[in-house]
């Protein structure tokens, strides 16, 4: 079953369920993928789901960044919830030592050897780890790595 399909059956079974936090966080998604489509006249395959999906997870990490700054903790526990939600659909998250072997053979694959040959590892990387990692660390890494 896709991804998009599976969207569309916990849409069903919250709605069976009465499991209104869930519901609006489903339909949220769900209004992401149908605007994309729209905009873009296409059918959103898994992988570009994912990307969408991915997208949504990073804002709302950021808002909770910001929320917890501003001490609005209401805030903080609706994004929370809505990330935990958005997290079931994303593919398994990958550990650190599988990320930094992934980043070493991409150094290698581009020859990258500064922090200008950045954009040059980061091409190599985004397909294998969109939904899997957070770029933003991910880029820090390779800065890091690059940097030495």
């Amino acid at each position: 079953m896709s991804v998009k399909e599976t969207l569309q059956q916990d849409m069903k079974d919250a709605m069976r369920g009465g499991d209104k936090r869930r519901l609006g966080v489903i339909r949220l998604i769900l209004a992401a993928v149908k605007q994309r489509e729209v905009d873009e006249r296409i059918e959103l395959d898994d992988a570009q789901l994912i990307a969408v999906l991915d997208k949504m997870a990073k804002q709302r990490r950021e808002s909770i960044d910001q929320f917890q700054k501003a001490g609005r903790d209401d805030l903080v526990e609706q994004e929370s919830f809505e990330l935990e939600v958005l997290k079931t659909y994303l593919p398994e998250q990958l550990g650190d030592a599988e990320i930094d072997a992934l980043i070493s053979e991409a150094i290698e694959i581009s020859g990258a050897s500064s922090v200008k040959d950045m954009g040059k590892v980061m091409g190599q990387l985004r397909n294998k780890l969109q939904g899997r990692a957070d770029m933003g660390a991910v880029s820090s890494k390779i800065k890091a790595r690059l940097s030495a």
